[in-house]
């Protein structure tokens, strides 16, 4: 399969495992890139390789120091910015025709993203949520959705021919 044409955002995602968790399943899914922003840290750390195994040294990474002018110039070359979070207006992660390439946000694990930058976004996706919690971990989160992006971008890629 092809590179899948995925940039994923962490900003201010404050525990390092869970970057490291990132890393580990931007690997997998083979995102194209992983872009740290705000207080989230940057490899190398220790928290980080824990739970990344190795990833963080294979997942192409950037810091970016400014966010919003890293997502005015990925819109300007025509990308999608998908900000993954329950508003009220987010639709949810299997109703979402994802244009490629895509940038998928996620924010603090608390507080979510800043208004500002859900602003700029040009969809919110949420994942269906049906226990009592609202949530999930954000590398939980992380997971879920860029598997089934994997999983549709994977349905309208080309294939190569059996052999």
């Amino acid at each position: 399969m092809p590179s899948l044409p995925v940039s994923v955002v962490l900003h201010h995602v404050r525990s390092l495992y869970n970057v490291g968790s990132f890393f580990r399943t931007a690997d997998g899914a083979g995102v194209q890139e992983l872009l740290l922003s705000g207080i989230t840290a940057r490899p190398p750390r220790k928290e980080i390789a824990k739970t990344a195994l190795g990833a963080e040294d294979s997942v192409p990474w950037a810091g970016v120091d400014d966010l919003p002018s890293w997502m005015e110039a990925f819109a300007a070359a025509g990308g999608h910015l998908a900000a993954i979070e329950t508003t009220p207006d987010a639709i949810d992660l299997y109703d979402w025709a994802p244009t490629w390439p895509v940038a998928v946000l996620f924010g603090h694990e608390v507080e979510g993203l800043p208004d500002d930058l859900l602003a700029r976004c040009h969809v919110h996706v949420r994942i269906p949520m049906h226990g009592t919690k609202g949530s999930l971990n954000v590398a939980t989160a992380g997971g879920v959705v860029l598997y089934e992006l994997r999983r549709q971008y994977r349905a309208c890629a080309p294939r190569p021919p059996r052999v």
